[in-house]
């Protein structure tokens, strides 16, 4: 039976006001993960009325091609290549209504080479969600085609020696406190004593 207007919670309220259902969409538990998917392990509390599996499929919606309602633009792409899924969920164990939601999410979502927009698409969006009362990255999987897309520093930790002229012991620095306010002349005065003490190399 449903719900009541008078017994309804502020929340479910505004779930519910113009929500489409995800599950139907975005929550997979047939689907089988591949090797060059990033897989997102989330921990998730719903709010009062939102079965656990609406809640991972919001979040598979919310992190990658998903919006609130339905729009037209929906039918001018593939969703199947490119949408997140939550192909499992699991309660968790001693906790009251906390579940872990795994998440898939194909490459092509993805700039290559960029941690940034990873972090961004995964987890800059969703954590406001109404659907969610809480939300947590717990683990991620980062696997070896998207790491392969990463260039990685110009060199390494030797030529750093070489350029200091320092071998056999961690290599020291500072931040220069405060950040912000220092003439030019006083905060190169702060480097100038940093250096003159034994440091390695400042920072800003």
């Amino acid at each position: 039976a449903s719900m009541s207007p008078q017994t309804e919670t502020k929340a479910s309220v505004g779930f519910k006001a113009g929500v489409k259902d995800y599950k139907l969409t975005y929550y997979t538990p047939e689907y089988e993960t591949k090797d060059t998917d990033i897989l997102a392990a989330f921990r998730v509390t719903p709010q009062p009325g939102v079965p656990p599996e609406e809640a991972g499929a919001a979040v598979a919606a919310e992190s990658s091609t998903g919006t609130w309602t339905t729009v037209w633009t929906d039918g001018l792409t593939s969703l199947d290549r490119y949408k997140g899924r939550c192909y499992r969920i699991e309660r968790v164990v001693g906790e009251k209504d906390q579940y872990i939601a795994y998440v898939a999410y194909p490459l092509d979502l993805f700039e290559e080479g960029s941690v940034t927009n990873m972090f961004t698409s995964i987890v800059g969006n969703v954590f406001g969600f109404k659907a969610l009362r809480a939300l947590r990255l717990e683990d991620l999987r980062i696997p070896t085609a998207y790491i392969q897309t990463f260039q990685g520093p110009p060199h390494g930790i030797q030529v750093e020696r070489d350029k200091l002229n320092k071998y056999g012991r961690p290599l020291l620095g500072c931040t220069i406190q405060p950040k912000l306010g220092l003439s030019a002349k006083n905060y190169g005065r702060a480097v100038y004593e940093c250096l003159r003490g034994g440091l390695d190399f400042t920072s800003y």
